[in-house]
C-alpha cells in the first residue's frame, strides 16, 4: 500500500469529519483494504461539467465533503464575478440514492456565502433546472444526478445563468477555485439559520406550457390521440414532466409501467438505468406487447435522453438508436417548417462530430445551416447563445440520445422529444405510416447510414492509464486503412488551431469510401469510447471489419 494513500486517507481521520466518516477510513486502513487505492489515490476531479462518482468515503468518492468543497470554490467564483450584485443560483436533483442530500448540502454552503437559493421540492428533470435558470433569472444553477451511470454514481453539473451547462472561460474558473478548497475546513458548511426558497408546482407549468408551444401539426394529434404510446421514467425524473406534457398535447392512451414510476436510487428494476440499453426497455416494451402499443418511450434518470422502440414491417418492436431518433425527428421539423413557410435563409441546426451524418444530408436538402460541435451538448447550447437574436435554432441533436429543439431549455430534453416523437407519430398516421417506415424511406433517400458505438471499460487507476496508452498509441501511430479503405484525413482535436473548436482529447480518422471512426475517453465514465460510421449498401459490414480493426 503506497505511502500517498495512507497520508491522504489519514488525514481524513482528523476532526475536521465526522465520526462515521472517521470510522469508515479507520475500518479500510485497519483491514488494508482494496478499496483504499480507489477511494484516496486521487481527489475526485472537478471537470468541465462539475463532478461525477461513485459515492462513499474519500477524497475520490461523491460525499459532503466533496460536494461542499466543489459548492465552495462555486461559491467564491460566484461572488468573484458578480460581486456587488444579489446573486442567485437554483438546484435541482434526481432520484438517485443522496441526491436531495447533496443538494441540501449544495444549497447550505452557498447560503452561508450569502448567495440567495432556490430549490425545488422534490426531484426534477435536468432541462426543467435549465428553463428555470432563466426562468427565475438566475446566475446559475446545479444539478445533482450522475445521467444514466449504474446506482453507485452521483454527479453535480453546473449551469450558468444561460441555462447552459458552463463552458470556457467559466469552466477552467472554476475548476480554479475548486481546486483552492483543499480542506474541509475551508468550507462554509451551513449553520441551519437559513433556508432556501422552495419552488416546484409554478415552474413546471411554464416548462410543459413552453414544450408544447412547440408543436408543429396540432391538427394531426387530434385526429390520432387514441394511438397507444407506453412511457417508462425508469424510477427517475421524467414522471414529473413526460406524462403531463403528452396529456397537454393531447394525446390519451399513454400507458405506464407502474413499477417503474416510483423514484428509486437503486433502480431496481433494471441492471442499468439506461435507455440506450434494450434491458432497460424490456419491460415497456413487454407491457407495450400486452396493451397493443405501436410506440415506447422511456427517459434516463435526470430525464434528458429519450429511448424509443417502434414497430418495425412485421409488427416487431425494435429499439432505435439516437443517431436514427435525431434523423426522423430533424427530417419531420424541417418537413413541417418548409410546409409552414417558417425557413427564411436564417434557421440552423446544431449535430455533434461523432453523429450520423444522415442529419447533415436532410439539412442540405433544406438549405439548412448545420454546425458541427464537440460531444457534449453544451456546446451545443453554445451555438444558441452565440446565434441567440440573429439565427433561430430549430433543433439539435447527439448520438447519445439526447435531442433539444426550440430555445426554452439550453440542454438535451427528454420531454421536448417525446413530445416531438409522438406528435410526427401522429403526422405519418395521416398518410397511413410509420415511424419505422419513415426511417427506411430517409435511407432510400439518402443513403444507408450505419453507426455503431462500442464502449470499453477501464476501471481505477490502470484503467485510466491504460485508457492514456490507447489514445497516445493512435497518436503515434495512426491508422493507414479503414477496413481496407485508404485513411485520407486524420483530424485531432487536441489543436484546435487546427480545427477551430475547443481542445478536446478526440481523434477521427476518415477514408476514402466515407467510413469514420472517433476514438475519445468518456468524460463521464471510466470507458474509452469507439463511434463507427459507414455508407453505402455494404454499411453493416464495413461496421463490423472497423469493430474488429479497433476494438478487440
Amino acid at each position: 500500500m503506497e505511502t500517498n494513500f495512507l497520508e491522504r486517507a489519514e488525514k481524513w481521520l482528523s476532526d475536521s469529519f465526522d465520526e462515521e466518516t472517521r470510522a469508515a477510513v479507520r475500518k479500510m486502513i485497519d483491514d488494508k483494504s482494496e478499496l483504499l487505492e480507489d477511494a484516496f489515490y486521487r481527489n475526485l476531479e472537478f471537470g468541465t461539467g462539475g463532478l461525477r462518482g461513485i459515492m462513499g468515503t474519500g477524497t475520490n468518492r461523491m460525499n459532503k465533503y466533496t460536494v461542499g468543497m466543489a459548492t465552495q470554490g462555486l461559491a467564491n467564483y460566484l461572488n468573484e464575478c458578480f460581486s456587488g450584485k444579489e446573486i442567485s443560483v437554483v438546484i435541482s436533483y434526481d432520484s438517485r440514492n443522496n441526491s436531495r442530500f447533496f443538494a441540501e448540502i449544495t444549497a447550505g454552503v452557498l447560503q452561508e456565502n450569502g448567495i440567495k437559493v432556490y430549490l425545488f421540492d422534490d426531484i426534477r428533470p435536468t432541462p426543467e433546472l435549465s428553463f428555470a435558470i432563466r426562468y427565475l433569472g438566475c446566475n446559475a444553477g446545479v444539478m445533482i444526478t450522475a445521467s444514466h451511470n449504474p446506482k453507485e454514481y452521483n454527479g453535480y453539473k453546473v449551469f450558468w445563468e444561460d441555462g447552459a451547462q458552463i463552458i470556457a472561460p467559466h469552466d477552467k474558473n472554476i475548476i480554479g477555485e475548486v481546486n483552492k478548497i483543499d480542506s474541509p475546513e475551508k468550507v462554509l458548511f451551513s449553520t441551519g439559520k437559513i433556508s432556501p426558497i422552495v419552488v416546484g408546482k409554478e415552474i413546471d407549468d411554464a416548462f410543459i406550457n413552453s414544450i408544447t408551444s412547440l408543436t408543429l401539426t396540432n391538427d394531426a394529434v387530434g385526429r390520432h390521440n387514441d394511438m397507444g404510446i407506453v412511457y417508462t421514467p425508469l424510477h427517475g425524473t421524467g414522471i414529473k414532466t413526460i406524462p403531463a406534457a403528452l396529456a397537454k398535447l393531447g394525446f390519451k392512451n399513454v400507458y405506464h409501467v407502474e413499477e417503474q414510476d416510483v423514484s428509486d436510487g437503486n433502480f431496481p428494476t433494471v441492471a442499468s438505468p439506461n435507455p440506450e440499453e434494450p434491458t432497460a426497455m424490456k419491460m415497456a416494451m413487454e407491457k407495450a406487447d400486452k396493451v397493443g402499443a405501436d410506440i415506447v418511450l422511456a427517459s434516463d434518470p435526470d430525464a434528458d435522453r429519450v429511448g424509443l422502440a417502434v414497430r418495425n414491417n412485421d409488427g416487431i418492436l425494435q429499439l432505435l438508436t439516437g443517431n436514427q431518433i435525431a434523423s426522423i425527428l430533424v427530417s419531420y421539423m424541417l418537413t413541417r417548417w418548409q410546409e409552414k413557410g417558417k425557413l427564411t435563409g436564417k434557421e440552423y441546426i446544431v449535430k455533434t462530430i461523432v453523429t450520423t451524418e444522415l442529419i447533415s444530408a436532410i439539412a442540405y436538402k433544406y438549405n439548412v445551416l448545420v454546425y458541427n460541435v464537440l460531444t457534449g451538448f453544451k456546446y451545443i447550447a453554445e451555438v444558441v447563445r452565440h446565434n441567440e437574436g440573429k439565427m433561430t435554432f430549430i433543433c439539435g441533436g447527439e448520438e447519445s440520445n439526447g435531442f433539444n429543439a426550440g430555445e426554452y431549455v439550453r440542454d438535451k430534453d427528454a420531454a421536448v422529444t417525446c413530445c416531438l416523437i409522438a406528435e410526427c407519430a401522429a403526422w405519418l398516421a395521416d398518410s397511413g405510416t410509420t415511424l419505422y417506415s419513415y426511417l427506411e424511406e430517409l435511407y432510400k433517400e439518402y443513403g444507408c447510414y450505419r453507426e455503431k458505438l462500442v464502449s470499453v471499460v477501464r476501471k481505477g487507476k490502470d484503467g485510466v492509464e491504460q485508457i492514456q496508452a490507447i489514445m497516445a498509441g493512435l497518436r503515434q501511430n495512426p491508422p493507414k486503412e479503414l477496413a481496407g479503405s485508404g485513411v485520407y484525413r486524420v483530424v485531432d482535436y487536441l489543436y484546435p488551431e487546427k480545427t477551430g473548436l475547443p481542445k478536446s482529447d478526440v481523434l477521427q480518422f476518415f477514408s476514402d469510401d466515407h467510413s469514420t471512426v472517433s476514438v475519445r475517453p468518456s468524460g463521464t465514465e471510466p470507458k474509452i469510447k469507439f463511434y463507427f460510421g459507414a455508407n453505402g449498401d455494404d454499411a453493416d459490414s464495413k461496421i463490423e471489419k472497423l469493430v474488429a480493426q479497433f476494438v478487440s
